[in-house]
């Protein structure tokens, strides 16, 4: 990640100290930090999101489709995963290798990734190549090479992944996978969206050029760009090479909202690669959108949003019941999810604690809140934290390209991006009060106490031979 610009330094440092130390809205509102943002929809459907910021002589690109995880087709479990790694593999016009070589020989990079709302295709590069970048975009948005061969090879690495990163891995993805199909109940929410094998093996590349043909059109993306550019000339550059993409029918998503859980749902599992006990705690989030949204992603850091946070203090430091502790929002953060998701807590603890002994003290802290709210000095400090995480997590333009076509997406507003931190200020004790009460229930909790499997019995002494 390229250094700080000082102009982005001091705008950051200007709106904390407004969070800080401000003393009416509209002080705080002079003074945060407004990203200018500017929206065209192309005939085509393409939604076009620019951000200008002429401070260094690059650009951020992030091509956002509105399909992810959850979207899907049934069977498939997996697949939009594996779809991301194919749109890597080249085109009849790009072939495997140049989509990489290009980006990389002009001076920028270039990643993906897939979630359960939206799959991202993300540059960041000189501005001078930001017209290969949006030829090369075009280019696999319009087709990709189909082929056997592909196919095979991206199913093997998808299979690859998957063995590294949950089956051979100490902790797998309990915290992450194993908890959202216990804690969901329709198959959109609850399946294992990193894929199954049997599921990633049967795919076909009829699967495949359907689901491009499906979810790959530019109706169904938003096209984001920060960095080194004005938005007409950005805008006339999407036009240019992507007005000619024909815009195609997209299947209309399943109903996948799901109320609050009605009965605690507990799960042990054992684990043959972890040393110590694990717990993973989640509850289901508000929706996105909702007035609860902010409240209960401030409650989150509240809780444990860092070492100062209340239960890593009563956990790991004082009752020592505990290593650590981690927030997890799903498979991403408090602000960019649109469907179903979880609140996620997962530590370690000690092998002589108990996951009852850890819930305990969970429960404790949440009740303090409920009753009492979070005194000012805190609610402050985690306030200004979370917008300087904010602020920070925008600096780069790659990021900022991305959130803008994120928050396009899903919000349906870019210009969500300058309103976060508003949402973030107005959170009071009392809001907190109501989420911790209405969210971190019991009843809405599931739990997994995942144990060190016990090591395999010795094999008897054979009997001694007789004379």
């Amino acid at each position: 990640m390229r250094k700080p610009h000082l102009c982005v330094l001091l705008a950051g440092l200007t709106t904390l100290a407004s969070a800080a130390f401000a003393t009416s809205a509209s002080a705080a509102e002079s003074d945060r930090w407004q990203l200018p943002v500017a929206v065209k929809k192309l005939d085509n459907g393409l939604t076009v999101v620019v951000s200008p910021d002429h401070s260094s002589p690059t650009v951020g690109v992030s091509v956002v489709y509105h399909v992810g995880m959850r979207l899907e087709p049934k069977n498939r479990t997996g697949f939009a995963h594996l779809f991301e790694h194919l749109m890597f593999q080249g085109t009849p016009k790009a072939p495997k290798g140049v989509f990489d070589q290009v980006i990389s020989g002009g001076g920028g990079r270039n990643n993906g990734s897939t979630r359960p709302d939206y799959t991202n295709y993300i540059e960041v590069a000189p501005v001078s190549a930001l017209e290969r970048i949006l030829w090369l975009e075009a280019d696999r948005m319009k087709t990709l090479d189909f082929n056997p061969t592909t196919l095979k090879n991206q199913q093997d690495v998808v299979k690859e992944e998957i063995r590294v990163n949950v089956k051979n891995k100490p902790y797998g993805g309990f915290m992450w996978l194993d908890i959202g199909q216990h804690a969901f109940q329709k198959w959109e929410n609850n399946h294992d969206g990193y894929g199954s094998f049997q599921d990633l093996e049967s795919a076909s590349l009829a699967d495949v050029q359907s689901f491009h043909r499906d979810y790959y059109g530019p109706n169904n993306a938003v096209l984001g760009i920060a960095g080194d550019i004005s938005p007409e000339e950005a805008f006339a550059l999407a036009d240019k090479y992507f007005g000619a993409v024909a815009g195609r029918p997209t299947p209309a998503p399943a109903d996948y909202s799901e109320g609050l859980n009605s009965a605690e749902k507990r799960i042990s599992q054992t684990d043959a690669l972890a040393q110590v006990p694990a717990i993973a705690a989640g509850w289901k989030m508000p929706a996105r959108g909702s007035r609860d949204q902010a409240p209960m992603a401030v409650l989150g850091n509240v809780l444990a949003g860092d070492d100062a946070s209340r239960l890593h203090q009563a956990l790991v430091k004082q009752r020592q019941l505990a290593l650590n502790v981690q927030p997890l929002y799903g498979l991403g953060d408090e602000w960019n999810y649109n469907g179903p998701t979880l609140y996620t807590l997962f530590a370690l603890y000690k092998p002589d604690s108990s996951a009852d002994a850890v819930l305990a003290v969970i429960d404790e802290e949440v009740a303090k809140i409920a009753q009492s709210g979070v005194d000012a000095a805190t609610l402050k400090r985690v306030k200004t934290k979370m917008l300087a995480n904010w602020y920070n997590g925008l600096d780069a333009f790659i990021d900022r390209a991305d959130t803008l076509a994120v928050m396009q997406t899903l919000w349906g507003d870019a210009n969500a991006i300058n309103k976060i931190p508003a949402l973030i200020e107005g959170v009071t004790s009392a809001d907190l009060q109501r989420v911790a009460k209405t969210y971190l229930t019991r009843a809405n909790r599931t739990v997994i106490d995942r144990r060190p499997a016990a090591p395999a019995a010795a094999p008897a002494a054979a009997a001694p031979a007789k004379p």
